[in-house]
């Protein structure tokens, strides 16, 4: 079953408090099937579709977050994905996303490519750059078309999933739940947070937690992205990191991903930092490292 545009349905009775709120919220929703499907599908059968798909055998059950330009349809998904069993929260689509996720603690955001007056981007920039000690959450966008959104913009972002209407809400479930797995596998295996993260290195004063940088007393202004990355090269200091590191510990994308975004920002970040401190080596064939020309002394 595939969604689509929705339009007013009667509340189906559910035996969860906690999904019959849902209900509530998804009253005025309704799903269109694809052709050669039964012709509508009330919220009791999309609850048998979906029940029990977010509940995995080790008892996780994820947060998601919805931020959707129509809230009749924030509020079907809302039910479907309680349906699947995970915890939601619906938000106004005028909500500063970092303060969100900060405050609710997603595994995944779910955002609509066409917020009015470019929200999606900016809120997808603010998810990406809020920093709550844990990996940042998965986001998925959903588009009408291809034209919606640059998936160019994912360089600068950072990853994003698409999904195009319509869609089946039972796959996405199944999306989310994987989604949900591998963030929290990430979290469990992450190092201990260190209190404070602030370094000297030369003459670039770098202190990450309140995302300021001073290269000889001038502030150097970076985006959450490169910030990021400038700190990971720091932290891994004692060693080569290579493009597939990179990829995966910065951006967060998947082993196999072909991409340029490393070299891409690494050029970006030596331009900004200037040639009076070059401060990144290339390692041919290999990535990049921390130049040992200049030692980090660690102040957090």
């Amino acid at each position: 079953m595939r969604l689509t545009a929705s339009e007013p349905t009667p509340r189906a009775a559910s035996a969860s408090p906690q999904l019959a709120l849902a209900a509530d919220a998804a009253r005025e929703c309704a799903v269109r099937s694809l052709p050669g499907a039964t012709e509508s599908l009330g919220a009791a059968g999309l609850e048998a579709l979906v029940k029990g798909l977010g509940s995995s055998d080790t008892g996780l059950n994820g947060r998601v977050l919805i931020i959707m330009n129509e809230l009749h349809l924030g509020a079907l998904l809302a039910y479907c994905l309680t349906a699947a069993g995970f915890r939601i929260q619906l938000v106004d689509r005028d909500v500063d996303g970092a303060l969100a996720v900060m405050r609710d603690v997603p595994d995944v955001v779910l955002l609509d490519s066409r917020l009015p007056d470019f929200r999606s981007t900016e809120i997808w920039r603010q998810v990406r750059a809020a920093d709550n000690g844990q990996p940042p959450p998965a986001i998925v966008m959903f588009i009408r078309s291809e034209a919606d959104i640059d998936p160019r913009l994912g360089l600068e972002l950072g990853p994003c999933d698409f999904v195009l209407y319509p869609f089946s809400v039972r796959d996405l479930a199944l999306r989310v739940d994987s989604m949900v797995r591998l963030r929290r596998e990430s979290i469990a295996h992450a190092p201990p947070a260190r209190r404070h993260r602030r370094y000297l290195i030369g003459p670039i004063d770098l202190d990450v937690d309140r995302h300021v940088v001073l290269v000889n007393g001038g502030t150097l202004h970076l985006s959450a992205l490169e910030m990021r990355l400038l700190a990971y090269l720091v932290e891994h200091r004692d060693r080569v990191c290579t493009r597939a590191d990179l990829l995966k510990d910065v951006w967060g994308y998947r082993a196999g991903v072909v991409t340029r975004a490393a070299d891409i920002h690494v050029k970006r970040l030596r331009d900004k930092l200037g040639r009076v401190v070059p401060l990144i080596d290339t390692v041919r064939g290999a990535g990049y490292r921390l130049s040992p020309d200049f030692p980090v002394v660690v102040k957090g």
